[in-house]
Formats: C-alpha cells, structure tokens, sequence
C-alpha cells in the first residue's frame, strides 16, 4: 500500500492542531510520541491480529447478549410492533439504550465502576502527562457519557482554570458514552466501533496536548470524585431506567428533525443550484477524506458523510453509510466508520454547555465561549483516528 497519502494526512492534523495551539513552546512531545505510538500498536492488534478478533468478538457477544436480553423487554412492551416489522430503529437501536443504561447505573452503585475509572486513569496519567483528573474525566466520558462524568466531578469545576476545563470537555467530545455502543454495534462492524473507542481516548490526548499544552504541578493535581447521593437499590434502578429512556427519546427526537431538514435542505438545493446540500458538503469535505487514505473515487461520497456527522451527528451519518456501503469498498467504509464514532458535532457544544451550566454556571460561559476550539479539537480527533486505521487497513 502507498503510505504517501496517509503520512501527508498525519503531519496536516498535527499542523492544524499546531495552528490551533496556544502555547506551541509548550508541547510535550515526548508522551506524544508515545501515545502516536500506542495508537499504531493498537490499531494493528484489533484489526490486524488473531488477539484482536478474539478481543473484538468478546465485547461484540456481549454487546449481542446485552440487546438480546434488552430485546426481551421491547417484545413484551411492544411485541405488535415488532412482529409488524414497525418502527425497527427506534425500537431495535435506540430502545436497548435503557438497558445498557441500568447495569452502568448497577456497577456504579456498587461501587465496581468508579474504582475501574479511577484505576485506569491513574495509568493513564503516567503516559500521557497530563493530571489524574483529566485521565479521570477521559475514562469516565467514555462509560457514563458527556453529561453524567461532569457531575462527577463537580467538586473542582468551580476552580478549574480555563486550560484545563477545556481539556476536560474536549474529552467528553472525542469520546462516547459506553451506553449507546450497543446501538452503533448495529449500524457498523463493531470491530471498527471497538477500535473507535480505544484511539479517540488516546487521540483526545495527543491534540489536547498539542492545541492547549500545560502542565499540571503536584498541588494542582487532586481528583475529587463525587459520590451518588445515598439511595436505595430500587431507587437507583428507577433512576437509571428513565435517563436511559430520556436519552433514547432524544436522540430519536433529534434524527426525526434532522432527517426530515437535511432532505428538505436537498431539495431546496438540488432545485436552486442543481446539487444537494450533501453533495456539496461533499466537496469541501472530500480533501479530508482523501488525507484519511480514501481513494478519490470514493471522497466525494466519503467526504458527505464526514460533513453531514459535523453539522448533524454521528448517527445520521452511520445510517447515511449504511445506504452506500455497498458502493464503497471495505477499506473506505472501515475508515469512515472509525471517523464517525464520536460526539464531534455541533450540537455537542451545547450539550456540554448545557451539563455544565447545571452545574456551575460562570464556567458554562467559558465552555460556550471556546465551543468552536473544542469541535476543531474533536474533529481532528476523528481525522487522527481515520487516518492511523488507514495504516492498517
């Protein structure tokens, strides 16, 4: 394979995230390299080794067993619709959200989650330079989600400066929550959403370095979790069964407006200029997919796609995949699907605004105020991961 296309598209992302920097003297190359590194090796093992497939079929059975077992719930509440052949997205995808919900909510009541987070980022402190309460809020943004790892951390929100807030939302940008994998396990390989997951933590690391260094001192370096209020088993279970529903409404809520307004935005372009909104997103995006190593037969496509995560999110863009998959060859739709597993969108600016505006308004207005650094940040997460899977593709 011809790695001339894929090195140019490295060193662009890292020279748009250099543009981007506020204090490029600062940048610790070192644990950059590393995690450049790691990135590499893990992209391999996944996609390339027997350890890999063994490790991705584990976590795609149990995301199997786990919407078997959510199944059984959706048949009893809405067994005629099911057998009608009716409303199969919402109840098929978003609908096994309230289940995975429920066991987050069970393994952090007992206690198993937090110690988990807490390990994990402790380690990956050591690696990446930064503080334990960034590694922290990275591990947690990507089990609990955008919303909930900010409670978490609400002890030191008030006083966090605006460097390191930043890099904790970036975080919650670049990553998704463990709740709704489920659901994109049904619209792509689950392989590649696997594989997502493990280069957006390290990739949210690497840019986070790079567009707003710092370092962080011994007395600045406390994490302070949050504990769940005191409830009742069944209190807890309740609680999390609604958020889980909350959040499936939602998102369904969300395709409903932005499906129907992207095709009455196509129509209205594809009458005035003779091209869809989509085709032409297409051309600004197509360079990018290009740098990612999709051929350039195929950018244009790609190129819409990426566009249309970006203005929309992630999961209109996988089910505008899944309408051309077949045109696309499996090195194209392995890259892509990489790109579009995170929460790099606009709507996520206001969704992490909102999170932290509930929780202590003056520093919503510092997260609104740097909301269009933050979906830069988080879009060269994606490319960054695109263009490493390209390597190994």
């Amino acid at each position: 394979m011809n790695f001339i296309i894929p090195i140019a598209g490295l060193l662009i992302v890292i020279g748009l995230a250099l543009l981007g920097s506020n204090g490029r003297k600062q940048v610790k190359y070192k644990p950059v390299i590393v995690m450049f590194a790691l990135q590499f090796l893990l992209a391999f093992l996944l996609l390339h080794t027997k350890f890999g497939f063994i490790f991705v079929s584990a976590i795609s059975k149990s995301f199997e067993k786990l919407l078997a077992f959510a199944a059984e719930g959706i048949n009893f509440v809405f067994g005629n619709l099911v057998n009608d052949g009716q409303m199969s997205f919402f109840l098929g995808v978003l609908l096994p959200i309230v289940f995975i919900s429920v066991l987050i909510g069970i393994l952090r009541h007992f206690k198993i989650l937090p110690i988990i987070m807490k390990a994990i980022g402790f380690v990956l402190s050591k690696i990446n330079g930064m503080g334990r309460l960034e590694s922290y809020n990275a591990v947690a943004s990507a089990i609990v989600g955008q919303n909930e790892v900010f409670i978490t951390v609400k002890k030191q929100l008030g006083s966090l400066p605006e460097h390191r807030l930043y890099t904790l939302c970036a975080s919650a940008m670049s990553t998704v929550s463990m709740s709704i994998v489920g659901a994109y396990m049904t619209m792509i390989e689950p392989k590649y959403v696997v594989t997502a997951l493990f280069l957006n933590l390290f990739g949210g690391f690497i840019i986070a370095s790079i567009i707003n260094p710092y370092t962080v001192n011994d007395e600045e370096d406390l994490l302070e979790i949050q504990s769940n209020e005191k409830q009742s088993f069944f209190e807890m279970l309740v609680e999390y069964i609604m958020d889980g529903f909350k959040v499936a409404v939602v998102v369904g809520a969300m395709l409903l407006g932005f499906v129907a307004l992207i095709a009455a935005v196509n129509s209205l372009f594809g009458m005035i200029f003779g091209w869809t909104f989509q085709e032409m997103l297409g051309f600004v995006f197509a360079p990018f997919a290009i740098l990612m190593g999709i051929p350039f037969a195929e950018a244009m496509t790609a190129g819409s796609i990426m566009a249309t995560k970006l203005v929309t999110n992630e999961f209109v863009a996988m089910i505008e995949l899944g309408k051309v998959v077949s045109e696309l060859s499996p090195r194209t739709v392995g890259i892509l699907s990489v790109f579009l597993v995170s929460f790099a969108n606009f709507s996520s600016i206001g969704i992490i605004a909102g999170a932290v505006k509930g929780l202590n308004e003056k520093q919503s207005n510092v997260v609104a105020r740097f909301g269009l650094k933050l979906l830069f940040g988080a879009t060269l997460v994606s490319l960054l991961s695109g263009v490493v899977v390209s390597f190994v593709l």
